[in-house]
């Protein structure tokens, strides 16, 4: 068992329960704050974007793909690779260059990405080009800096890119099939591959500590979970079921 779970903090040693709980003086906890809202923000619109899909698809009894998923994804992804540059993680901003793209790709196929006022349009695609030059400048968070944090040991690092691969693999395979169909949907292996690297993504959070990750991951699995059920059982939560006179 973990002892300091069931420790609450006394009032002497100066700790948040959230920095208790992770061992973080309270003053490093509040120094890191900043870093985590962007964070939060993020992971909370893909949340948002998730709970939308997971819903409808419950009330409908089918898994459905809206439009709406793909616009507050896009949006999520620019923050949280903000995010992962200010946290010096590899692992988060990896992730997100792999997707950013298909959530476009997305709203082209949709026909919803002209819809979108046309400066947003013109700017957003050269996000992770910014990221990138970013990444290649000298300074505090290029790339020898994000490579050579010593907050993250070599192989957590390493499973964090592996996690974050198979993760946003989904998104890859999804396109592939939005490509051939002509038509944005979520098929099963999307959320089978969804399950894998959240559940890893879920490791890895845990072993950085990280609370962005921890909480988003932890009920982004039990989501992913349901849509697998509703794929095979076409019955939703919140659906009708048919009734027999």
């Amino acid at each position: 068992m973990l002892p300091f779970l069931f420790q609450l903090p006394s009032a002497t040693n100066k700790k948040t329960i959230f920095a208790h709980y992770f061992n973080i003086p309270m003053q490093k906890f509040l120094a890191e704050l900043p870093i985590y809202i962007p964070g939060f923000l993020a992971q909370s619109l893909f949340f948002t974007r998730s709970f939308i899909q997971w819903f409808s698809s419950e009330k409908a009894g089918k898994v459905l793909s809206p439009i709406i998923y793909w616009q507050i994804s896009l949006i999520a992804s620019i923050i949280m690779m903000g995010y992962g540059l200010l946290r010096k993680d590899p692992a988060i901003i990896t992730g997100q260059f792999i997707t950013f793209y298909v959530y476009i790709r997305n709203l082209q196929i949709e026909k919803a990405w002209r819809q979108i006022p046309a400066a947003f349009r013109y700017v957003v695609p050269f996000v992770p080009l910014i990221m990138l030059i970013i990444l290649l400048l000298p300074g505090n968070y290029n790339m020898k800096q994000l490579t050579s944090n010593q907050n993250i040991d070599h192989w957590l690092m390493v499973f964090g890119i592996a996690a974050q691969v198979v993760f946003t693999f989904r998104f890859v395979y999804q396109w592939i099939v939005a490509e051939k169909n002509q038509k944005s949907s979520l098929p099963l292996l999307f959320w089978f591959f969804s399950l894998t690297g959240g559940a890893m993504t879920l490791f890895y959070a845990f072993m950085r500590l990280d609370p962005v990750l921890l909480i988003s991951n932890g009920m982004g699995v039990f989501m992913y979970s349901r849509n697998i059920i509703v794929h095979y059982t076409g019955r939703g939560l919140f659906s009708k079921r048919l009734t027999t006179k």
